[in-house]
């Protein structure tokens, strides 16, 4: 048995999108009393911390509706079912800059939300970077402007509240963190 584990009595499903599903469980707690969990099922996601030889971070400027605003994030997507993340992480790291490269690295992997999402999201880190010779297309419905931010420049941004997501807070924390092992 885990540690303070919620057994599920019954599951309900709610709603079933393209990206997201959402149900509502009836769960047993801990204490022997029942309580309700609403559950926002993803299939997970991957991000970039792309560095190139001259040591800039490449970020995408892009509008979030979520959130009513324009935020600056590392690239990132949606796992596709049965992708692997590093095939996700290439293919992200293509359509939304424009580069590629043969030295990706898993980095790390984290829960996003988990007071009610089972969202997991694999960060990479590329380096070596190279230019494609032909662009490849973004989604039809995705618009984003190209960053290369220093480090610095990087984390005025967090500090200014221009990247505010937690994903690209991590990567900026994690370039400094390797930087400063490396001097």
């Amino acid at each position: 048995m885990k540690k303070f584990e919620e057994k599920t009595i019954h599951s309900e499903s709610i709603f079933k999108g393209k990206v997201i599903s959402l149900k509502v469980d009836d769960v047993k707690l801990p204490n022997g009393e029942t309580g309700k969990r609403e559950i926002i099922n993803h299939p997970g996601a991957v991000a970039v911390i792309a560095i190139t030889e001259n040591n800039k971070i490449l970020f995408v400027e892009q509008y979030r509706k979520a959130l009513e605003r324009s935020i600056v994030e590392i690239p990132a997507g949606k796992m596709e079912k049965g992708e692997e993340p590093i095939v996700t992480a290439r293919r992200e790291l293509e359509e939304e800059t424009g580069y590629t490269s043969e030295d990706l690295k898993f980095v790390q992997a984290f829960a996003t939300s988990p007071g009610f999402a089972d969202e997991v999201i694999h960060i990479y880190v590329a380096e070596k970077l190279k230019k494609l010779d032909i662009p490849v297309d973004l989604d039809e419905d995705e618009f984003v402007d190209l960053m290369e931010l220093s480090l610095e420049e990087a984390e005025a941004m967090v500090a200014d509240g221009r990247i505010f997501d937690a994903k690209t807070a991590f990567a900026v924390l994690w370039v400094k963190m390797k930087m400063n092992l490396k001097q």
